[in-house]
């Protein structure tokens, strides 16, 4: 039987996907007014829940602790990076990932340390929205989701993957599970506390700032850092907004 969880999103995703012809290169945002509402929610819960324990994790526990710990993750994510280029065709870099998870977890005492890297053993950061950009499927309509944060149609299609490639799903035990869940969290929240801390400084539109940044920095994963030449892209347009005259 299906679980409420599985059925909510897969209802999700079937909405999303309805939405990919919404978007425009000169408004991929059609969705603003919901998602500023999803963003300031998400804020408010990041302010209040998740960046006060990531604060004290980064002021307390030590650096090589800390290392070690996102060591561990990004060794786990290694297999599913792998999987991902595979899918891609670049079968090479896949067993590239493989044989960094290898080494890492036998040599680095289960992925603790990062001896691959050491070794120059390029890490591949592949998700499942980054193969389907590659097979040719646009990024469709910006979307801000509750708690999990900013991501489009295409990518949200890769969102099951996500969790179901977290490491902390693999655990049998549900307190394991659920406190490896909050360890990866406040894990990479205390990575991007300096991060959040200047745009906070520096944005006059913190919504804005975070959809333009989101958006060109997944279009340069699609394409490996190299995407092709397009006309100026414009994410500032009111949603009701006809295109620019040409």
């Amino acid at each position: 039987m299906t679980s409420p969880t599985r059925r909510q999103t897969s209802g999700a995703l079937i909405a999303a996907a309805l939405l990919a012809g919404c978007a425009t290169t000169e408004n991929p945002d059609p969705l603003q007014s919901m998602n500023r509402k999803v963003f300031a929610f998400n804020e408010t819960v990041d302010e209040y829940v998740i960046k006060p324990p990531a604060t004290v994790y980064r002021d307390v526990v030590p650096s090589v602790v800390r290392t070690g710990v996102d060591n561990f993750f990004g060794n786990l994510r290694d297999v599913y990076s792998a999987f991902n280029l595979m899918l891609q065709g670049r079968v090479g870099d896949g067993v590239g990932s493989l044989m960094r998870f290898s080494t890492n977890t036998v040599f680095g005492f289960g992925g603790l340390m990062d001896w691959a890297t050491e070794l120059r053993m390029e890490r591949h950061n592949e998700d499942f929205g980054q193969t389907l950009g590659v097979w040719g499927f646009g990024p469709g309509a910006y979307i801000v989701w509750p708690i999990l944060g900013p991501s489009s149609v295409r990518d949200s299609f890769g969102l099951p993957l996500e969790v179901a490639a977290s490491p902390e799903q693999w655990a049998g035990s549900v307190a394991v599970r659920n406190s490896g869940m909050v360890l990866r969290v406040v894990n990479q929240r205390a990575k991007l506390l300096g991060a959040t801390d200047l745009v906070d400084d520096v944005a006059l539109d913190k919504y804005s700032f975070v959809r333009d940044a989101y958006l060109q920095r997944r279009r340069s994963l699609v394409y490996d850092g190299d995407p092709p030449d397009q006309d100026t892209e414009r994410y500032d347009l009111p949603e009701s907004a006809p295109a620019p005259a040409r």
